[in-house]
């Protein structure tokens, strides 16, 4: 089940929850009791849905923050522009389960030093955010081409308007899983464990021998590590780097 399904299954089954339990008696009067007692029993539907933990805190603070907002005397359009705001930044993360993460620039020098040496590189950037990734390679690499594929259109937009005064940088929006990965000495991931199966699949497919997949904090299902580079930043991040073999040698 989507997990945008499972969190609406989740906040329908807690309203039941407090309202039968309400209706019945058990709970004290007053919006907070009503409050409290759906978001635990969301949390719970949650739990038994196997959500992610992180839809615990929202189905927490969900209830209690609409009484909040209620109380509040709030214009509704502020909402509305909070809504286009959220859709602008996170697009399709409730379909795809990948947020929005940014590398910072201690990865970004990790990150360089594993490009090839002594020739031009090509990189390609997966959900490549507001392009900071893409810039910092950049200047490291002056003799490199660095692409990126964003879908979400705020930070798609400002990857292009930060990134316009370096030809050696293009940022497509769109969807990575429809880009051609062939031309790419290195396909970089900040995803989540969510897609890096279908990652790989297309990486063997497409990606000559002895080009890298290299994905931040998220390892392949399945599939040994050639190398694990522990950055050494403030959040441990590790990359872990995969080489795309010749499949047709290795038969």
């Amino acid at each position: 089940m989507p997990p945008a399904l499972k969190a609406l299954f989740a906040q329908l089954a807690g309203w039941a929850c407090a309202i039968l339990l309400t209706r019945a008696g058990w709970l004290p009067p007053g919006i907070w009791a009503l409050a409290g007692t759906q978001a635990l029993c969301a949390m719970v539907a949650a739990v038994a849905m196997r959500s992610a933990r992180w839809w615990l805190l929202i189905h927490a603070a969900f209830a209690p923050l609409l009484v909040v907002a209620g109380r509040a005397d709030i214009a509704p359009a502020w909402y509305l522009a909070a809504f286009m705001l959220l859709l602008l930044v996170f697009w399709t993360s409730f379909r795809t389960q990948v947020p929005l993460y940014l590398s910072n620039h201690t990865t970004i020098g990790a990150l360089a030093a594993l490009l090839p040496a002594g020739r031009p590189v090509r990189v390609l950037d997966l959900g490549s955010g507001t392009g900071s990734l893409l810039r910092g390679l950049a200047r490291l690499r002056p003799d490199g081409r660095f692409d990126g594929v964003e879908a979400a259109p705020a930070p798609w937009l400002l990857s292009r308007l930060l990134g316009r005064a370096a030809d050696r940088i293009s940022v497509r929006r769109g969807d990575f899983f429809a880009e051609s990965w062939a031309p790419y000495d290195l396909v970089y991931a900040f995803l989540s464990p969510v897609p890096m199966a279908r990652v790989w699949h297309k990486a063997e497919q497409e990606l000559a021998p002895g080009a890298l997949v290299v994905s931040n904090s998220f390892p392949i299902p399945g599939r040994r590590p050639d190398e694990v580079v522990e950055v050494g930043d403030g959040r441990a991040t590790r990359l872990y780097v995969y080489r795309v073999t010749d499949r047709r040698a290795s038969k």
